[in-house]
Formats: structure tokens, C-alpha cells, sequence
């Protein structure tokens, strides 16, 4: 990688939503946002509630569009990319081998056992189904998962124990560029502590880590950078109408 560029440059990002089911009124979270993530770094997203933390991972992964602004990301597969205009087949083949990205809320689809859930993203990295499985179980015996729970869907589960198959899931392959929205959230004590251990020992991998969490105390002792998220004025227009 060149050394003169970081893994993921923000530049000048805006988001806007159109809410069409309310007044057809614009929100506009955040505008003009820059900032930069070196490799190897723990970057993470502060600001008060509202102002578009999730938001811009979200931007990042794709899952949003934006409305403005650059996102480059200094792929092993295209070179330095800009994740805001890629094309879809573009993103696809990131999320499979080079970013990642763990959500508060599990998406499965029903009736998968737990296990398969969480070997998926070897699976898609081209790991054979038993190796997959075999690096799976010894994912979820780490996050405290029973193994009596292993072959039942994961929709069935806590939601401390879905949190726990989504950090599995994240962190399996070993992602370059990880996005992480409120790891530690509906965690007990114990599991928490797991999870703040895989964050340090990933980053000390080389993982490139983007976090948002409302657990500041948990995690400002293992981020290199905080980037404060300035709110909107007309987000903060529209929570105090």
C-alpha cells in the first residue's frame, strides 16, 4: 500500500434522507464530513445520539448511498477505490474478502443453524465446508455460545447471544477494514471483556477497525483517534419540533 495514502479517507461526506411517509420534509444527519483512518488503527465515531454515527458506517459499507463526498479505500483487490461510486459487483467482492461489518441486529435467514451462520464468511473466502465449521466452533466456544445451541437458528437465541454470533461473524475472516456499530451493546460483563480482547488483539493484528459505541469508557483506552461527529443543524431542527 502506498504509505502517503490512509486505508479510508472520508472526504467532504453528506448524507440527506427523504421522508417521504412523514411531510416529505429533508433531514440532512451530517454534511462536509472528512477525516481519515490510518492502516492498522482504531478510529472511533463520537457524538451524541442523532448525529449520524451509524449512519456513516453504513456510507462506508454501502449499505446507504450517499448524497455527497468521497469514500477511498485502499483495496487489495482494485486498488484505491471509492466506496461511494463502486459498482455493486465492486462492494460485493469487498464485503466477501476485505471489509466487514457487525450491526446491532442479527439478519439471518430462518431455520440456519447457528454454526453456519457463523462459518458464512469463510465459506464466501473460499475455506471448505469442514475447516469453516471447525474455525466456527471454536469462534462461538470463545463467546460462550453452548454448544448444545450450535445447530439451532440463531432467531431463537438471546439478544446478547445474537450480538455474540454477529461479532463472530465479523470477526472470522480476519477483514481488513472492520465496521463495528455498539460491539459491547446487550453484552453481560464477562462477554463484553471477551469481545474488548478480540477489538485488541484484531488491531494488533493489523485489522483497520471504524467503531461507534456508546460504551466510551469500554473502548477509548484501545482507539488511536476519535473523531467527533458534529450534529446537524437540521437534524436538530427536526428532534426539537
Amino acid at each position: 500500500m502506498d504509505a502517503t495514502h490512509p486505508l479510508l479517507e472520508v472526504r467532504n461526506l453528506t448524507k440527506e434522507f427523504h421522508l417521504h411517509l412523514v411531510d416529505g420534509r429533508t433531514i440532512t444527519p451530517f454534511a462536509g464530513l472528512s477525516f481519515s483512518v490510518p492502516e492498522g488503527s482504531l478510529c472511533m465515531l463520537a457524538g451524541r445520539s442523532g448525529a449520524g454515527k451509524t449512519t456513516i458506517l453504513r456510507c462506508i459499507y454501502r449499505t446507504y448511498l450517499t448524497t455527497a463526498g468521497e469514500i477511498w479505500y485502499d483495496s487489495q483487490k482494485f486498488g484505491r477505490i471509492d466506496l461511494a461510486t463502486a459498482s455493486e459487483e465492486e462492494i460485493l467482492q469487498l464485503r466477501e474478502r476485505e471489509i466487514g461489518f457487525c450491526s446491532q441486529f442479527l439478519k439471518v435467514l430462518p431455520r440456519v443453524p447457528a454454526l453456519d451462520v457463523t462459518a458464512e464468511p469463510l465459506l464466501k473466502c473460499g475455506w471448505s465446508r469442514a475447516e469453516a465449521l471447525t474455525e466456527a466452533s471454536r469462534w462461538l466456544k470463545r463467546l460462550g455460545i453452548e454448544e448444545s445451541r450450535w445447530q439451532a437458528s440463531p432467531i431463537t437465541f438471546s439478544g446478547g447471544e445474537q450480538q455474540r454470533i454477529n461479532i463472530a461473524r465479523a470477526f472470522i475472516a480476519a477483514p481488513r477494514l472492520l465496521l463495528l456499530d455498539e460491539p459491547t451493546a446487550s453484552l453481560d460483563a464477562y462477554s463484553k471483556s471477551i469481545v474488548l480482547d478480540m477489538i485488541s488483539e484484531a488491531r494488533a493484528a493489523g485489522v483497520t477497525i471504524v467503531a461507534v459505541s456508546h460504551d466510551m469508557a469500554a473502548l477509548r483506552p484501545l482507539a488511536d483517534t476519535i473523531f467527533n461527529v458534529p450534529e446537524h443543524a437540521s437534524l436538530a431542527a427536526v428532534q426539537e419540533s
